[in-house]
């Protein structure tokens, strides 16, 4: 007589989260266990590599997970047959390997499912058609971690030894944190430069047009000075202006598309504030299941790592019968929109999307958590609308000419059909954002007379490369080809909690670690921090995945340049000694001089009683240059998250606070107060803070500063 053990089927999944939704599914027959993620890996107390023995990793029992593999081993022990049901990418693939390993089971006997959504329909279908385990999936996941491994284990001693304990070097967050060290290094030399727009209000067949200037003689204007600027501006109060031509067209906007990972990091940043992690968060909990009332445990959107935008015939067809039901046929297309992905793109996925086209979000908002809620909302909007018809606008382009060499442009335009508008517009980065253009499209016939009644000269000056948000960072990331899906978030945790890049208001900046660390990296260790030579090896991962590579080909060819530009460092690097310098400041606490030390956001004052005093503050350094609002001492001072900035001595009575070292010497130009900047070259000038005016000073040779 068999007992009801013996007549269960194990299925082996990764969180208890999804093994309890599908348990739901599949009913009193299967026994559903988690393995918490991974199992097995390489130890973290040795390199855990065979570098001799072409690169054997040695794998071992994870910490802590000694308990779940004796619960899953009792469980396969008794089950009729066990199925391996881990997340459908590289790293799931492994963790099924790992799992066969330890329970011995053929890696090349069907005993692996996947499945792309969690829903009754998807998990039954793939219990029924399991697969062999794929082993390229397998060996490009190895080739990754041993990669990581050798460049952690074998860089991040030496940082040990030559600057601080601690430190760390990776192949992927140490390219991330170099890019985010060029680019404040972009932003530190920056030159603005100066240009002007003129513009012109005129009144034409009773109505008034709002006009730019956009030819002089025949040439685009470019407009470089406030002399130029008054000079246009009295060639235009001349008059003369007749309309010259008027363009009227059409133009059509497309929606974007389902959300890949990286674009629904983008624009849960955009729009809900969200960093990359939390994003990935409320999406494992929308993806593995959540209680919906009325309805269960529900896996409300597909699986969240996917560089695809394909979507399946079934979604596609969902998506077209909801938006003639709730829009009506008009804002359906004629064919179903099929988008193109990019060129490396992995398409073992389709886009992220929901599973259940009649869960609305506003239907289900009270099962749902605040965050969850508003996450799922922009994965379904976004679905919905990538399904829906062309935004059209109606445009016109109004040319506006005299006989003295001058043409001005007025161009507008308006909605003439919303399509998928009326569900979703995607976000943009503060960089991109754009004023709109006028709305109202005016009624005018060429050859009928302008008259000027206004003109306005406005001075802008061009600006620096916008720091990176998370959001920035990861679309750079995808672009240069540096990580996959499944990297990004952790890259980004890490490099922050590394100290080496701190978030201030969204934006990412360099601490002088990162900056010291990215230095020492370039230069010794050139290829670790090329974004070239990182994303080829990307490609080559992918080489491996598709069967084109061998793993071990993959890292004999990386390792023998490796190993000798390691040997290379260890010699030429010469050791950084950061020791406690005696400052004048005495311990409020219990007396004795403070030390300068130096931490992950640069140097802070400390007793050198520590532990039993445990004292430490910010460092102040007084600036030779008055404050700007108040006429009292300013300070060099360090934040929280170790940026140096300078604010005035009567904090908080004096608000005044400034990124740029300010200087004593006024603007020739307004009389406002100027800071200290450096060219690309390195050479030192004076800048006017003042947005309007930005005028530019040689600094003195011999002069001493702070930064």
């Amino acid at each position: 007589m068999s007992s009801r053990k013996t007549a269960q089927k194990l299925v082996i999944v990764e969180s208890p989260a999804k093994a309890r939704t599908i348990s739901k599914f599949l009913g009193k027959t299967y026994k559903v266990e988690a393995s918490n993620g991974h199992v097995r890996d390489l130890p973290k107390s040795q390199l855990g590599v065979d570098v001799e023995n072409d690169f054997e990793p040695k794998y071992i029992t994870i910490r802590g997970r000694g308990e779940v593999l004796e619960r899953i081993r009792k469980e396969a022990r008794g089950a009729r047959s066990v199925i391996l049901a881990t997340d459908p990418d590289r790293e799931g693939e492994a963790i099924s390997w790992h799992l066969a390993h330890i329970l011995g089971i053929d890696p090349d006997s069907a005993c692996r499912v996947e499945f792309n959504e969690i829903t009754e329909k998807t998990v039954k279908s793939a219990i029924k058609n399991p697969r062999t385990i794929n082993r390229e999936l397998v060996d490009a996941q190895q080739a990754r971690r041993i990669l990581d491994r050798l460049v952690g284990y074998k860089i991040s001693p030496l940082l040990w030894a030559k600057i601080k304990k601690g430190l760390s070097a990776g192949r992927v967050q140490s390219v991330a944190t170099r890019m985010i060290v060029d680019r404040e290094q972009e932003i530190e030399t920056f030159e603005p430069e100066e240009y002007w727009t003129v513009d012109a209000t005129l009144r034409a067949a009773g109505q008034t047009l709002a006009a730019k200037l956009y030819s002089l003689d025949g040439e685009r204007a470019a407009i470089a000075s406030g002399e130029q600027a008054e000079a246009a501006r009295a060639r235009i109060a001349q008059g003369g202006f007749v309309i010259a031509s008027v363009k009227r067209g059409e133009r059509r906007r497309h929606p974007a598309p389902p959300f890949t990972t990286s674009n629904l990091q983008q624009e849960a940043s955009r729009k809900l504030g969200f960093t990359t992690g939390k994003t990935m968060q409320i999406a494992q909990q929308l993806y593995e299941g959540v209680d919906i009332a009325g309805h269960g445990t529900v896996g409300l959107i597909s699986y969240i790592r996917t560089d695809s935008v394909r979507l399946s015939e079934e979604a596609v067809t969902g998506a077209r019968e909801a938006i003639a039901a709730r829009y009506g046929e008009a804002y359906v297309p004629e064919k179903p929109v099929v988008y193109k992905g990019r060129k490396s793109a992995q398409d073992a996925h389709e886009a992220i999307r929901p599973t259940y086209i009649g869960l609305r979000p506003e239907d289900i908002k009270p099962s749902l958590t605040r965050d969850q809620f508003n996450l799922y909302k922009l994965v379904y909007l976004r679905f919905i609308a990538c399904q829906m018809a062309d935004a059209v606008y109606e445009t016109q382009q109004i040319e506006i000419a005299n006989g003295a060499g001058v043409v001005l442009r007025s161009g507008a335009e308006r909605l003439k059909f919303a399509g998928f508008t009326a569900v979703y517009e995607e976000g943009r980065d503060e960089a991109a954002q754009e004023e709109a253009e006028a709305s109202v499209l005016a009624d005018v016939a060429e050859g009928c007379e302008a008259a000027v009644e206004a003109t306005d000269a406005v001075q802008h000056f061009t600006q620096a490369p916008p720091r990176y948000t998370e959001a920035s960072l990861v679309r750079a990331l995808e672009e240069k080809g540096i990580g996959r899906p499944s990297t990004y978030a952790p890259t980004i945790s890490t490099i922050l909690a590394r100290g080496y890049v701190t978030r201030e208001k969204r934006q990412l900046f360099p601490t002088e670690l990162g900056v010291m660390i990215t230095d020492m990296m370039k230069e010794h260790f050139a290829d670790i921090v090329d974004i070239a030579f990182t994303a080829s090896m990307e490609q080559q991962l992918d080489e491996i995945e598709e069967g084109k590579r061998g793993w071990r080909d993959v890292l004999r060819d990386f390792y023998g340049p490796f190993a000798e530009t390691l040997s290379k460092a260890e010699t030429e690097i010469e050791k950084i000694e950061i020791k406690d310098e005696v400052s004048d400041v005495p311990c409020e606490q219990c007396g004795a001089m403070m030390v300068y030390k130096f931490g992950r956001y640069g140097r802070f004052l400390a007793c050198p009683n520590f532990p039993e005093c445990r004292n430490t503050k910010a460092i102040q350094v007084e600036i030779d240059a008055p404050c700007p609002a108040c006429g009292a001492k300013l300070l060099e001072k360090t934040s929280r998250k170790g940026r140096k900035f300078y604010g005035c001595e009567r904090y908080p009575d004096c608000d005044f606070v400034s990124w740029e070292m300010p200087v004593k010497e006024k603007c020739p130009k307004c009389g406002g107060y100027m800071v200290l900047k450096r060219d690309r070259k390195g050479d030192r000038y004076y800048l006017c803070a003042s947005e309007t005016c930005r005028e530019r000073v040689e600094a003195p040779h011999d002069e001493e500063d702070h930064d």
